[in-house]
């Protein structure tokens, strides 16, 4: 940079261009200090080599050189700051530092972006693990009627079918007591185990038909509710209609895949086992259990977010799958984190509602508390009713906060990787909503 009169520091060097020892424009002979007199009106202009006078100005003396104003700030950096004590203004008067006390920087001080844009349960911006969980409870807390309607009539039909599958079914045909028996031999062992995972996996297999038909319509329900929009169930469902059978064949093609890892890790010390490898087939077996488990998680929480992109943007089911692994990719400990936290929460507090009901149901209606705790108790109708009380409405405890934290985590990736803020913003109406300048 050249440097020009009144802008050079003392003891500078000469402009670019100039050689040391080079003529350059004499100093006026007037100016204070300079001892020379002042140049006659008819005297002839010096050439411009001549060199810097020695003599230079105090810093004091010094002022900001004159010319045209400089162009002013752009928007967003403030109005000029007045002059005086603590100020410095630029040429022109424009920009400058501002007095301690205040913020630094040119012009007044910045307060920021402005606050995101509110029309619904959360802020439309990136938004943390709080403000998740607190949209969840939010929306269940302002469509309460519409969310816990859905839940209540899930909850209830999934429980009668539950309840009589037990009582007629299950309770006849599974045959446990030899878990509970020292003296039983192996192949009873192995009988009622059998017996309890069957049970235990139709019963899953029940539960999981009500998790996602809940979920198809709360979906609807947090996307609506992010908008600031109502929704009602008869609206829900119809939004959630068309696609409620590709997200059955989602969950079930997602359990599939988990099982199959794990029966692939298992599957060499099964082998082993089979042709007589003892001990060693059965730690090899453990060990490739491990380790199918974990891939059978990380690929869980990789596909996550498939549910809430094949409700909201009818996309296929591989499609959604694919759609789920973008937006999570390098956010998977993110994600995972946030959904854990949430199932634990809601498990958290619908046990405080189950296990009460669950040890009244023992005590009205089995072999008393003692025989529930040892497992030994007969447990008749009385209890199932009982206890299924507890599971409904802890199932419309966790089926909103569940579903609600999925939504919230596919509405925050997309923000964050796609800038689905601005897109909601214009769907809810809300006016100048866009970035600042600067930002």
């Amino acid at each position: 940079m050249n440097d020009t009169p009144g802008w050079a520091s003392p003891g500078s060097s000469p402009s670019d261009g100039h050689e040391p020892g080079t003529s350059g424009p004499s100093e006026p002979a007037d100016r204070p200090g300079s001892g020379q007199p002042s140049p006659q009106p008819d005297a002839q202009p010096q050439s411009p080599g001549a060199q810097w006078s020695p003599q230079q100005p105090p810093p004091a003396q010094w002022s900001a050189p004159s010319g045209p104003a400089a162009p002013p700030p752009g928007p967003g950096w403030g109005t000029p700051p007045p002059g005086g004590p603590g100020h410095w203004q630029g040429p022109g008067g424009h920009g400058g530092w501002q007095a301690p006390g205040g913020h630094g920087g040119w012009g007044a001080p910045w307060g920021g972006p402005p606050p995101a844009a509110k029309p619904g349960v959360i802020p439309l911006r990136p938004l943390g693990v709080g403000e998740i969980l607190d949209g969840a409870v939010s929306t269940m807390r302002t469509h309460w009627r519409t969310v816990l309607g859905i839940s209540l009539t899930v909850a209830v039909v999934i429980e009668v079918i539950v309840v009589l599958l037990q009582g007629l079914v299950l309770n006849d045909y599974a045959d446990t007591d030899a878990l509970g028996d020292p003296s039983a031999t192996v192949d009873e062992l192995a009988q009622a185990m059998g017996d309890a995972m069957l049970t235990s996996g139709v019963l899953f297999v029940i539960s999981l038909i009500g998790t996602v038909a809940a979920t198809a319509l709360l979906t609807t329900v947090t996307s609506r509710a992010v908008l600031g929009k109502p929704v009602t169930t008869g609206e829900a469902w119809r939004d959630a209609r068309p696609q409620i059978a590709k997200l059955f064949g989602l969950i079930f093609l997602l359990l599939l895949i988990a099982v199959g890892v794990g029966f692939a890790g298992a599957l060499p010390g099964i082998l082993v086992i089979w042709a007589g490898g003892g001990s060693g087939g059965a730690a090899l077996a453990v060990f490739g259990s491990l380790a199918g488990a974990v891939l059978a998680l990380w690929l869980m929480i990789r596909f996550s977010l498939a549910s809430p992109a094949l409700m909201l943007e009818k996309q296929s089911i591989t499609k959604a799958m694919s759609r789920s692994a973008k937006l999570v990719r390098g956010s998977w400990w993110r994600v995972f984190g946030i959904q854990l936290l949430a199932t634990v929460i809601a498990n958290i507090v619908a046990a405080i509602v189950v296990i009460p009901f669950t040890f009244l149901a023992a005590a009205v209606g089995g072999d008393g508390i003692g025989g529930f705790v040892d497992g030994t108790g007969d447990f008749g109708w009385t209890f199932l009713v009982v206890s299924g009380i507890g599971s409904v409405i802890g199932s419309m405890i966790t089926f909103p906060i569940t579903a609600g934290v999925t939504v919230l985590l596919y509405i925050d990736q997309r923000i964050r990787r796609e800038a689905l803020d601005l897109e909601l913003a214009r769907a809810a109406g809300v006016q100048g909503y866009g970035p600042t300048p600067g930002s």
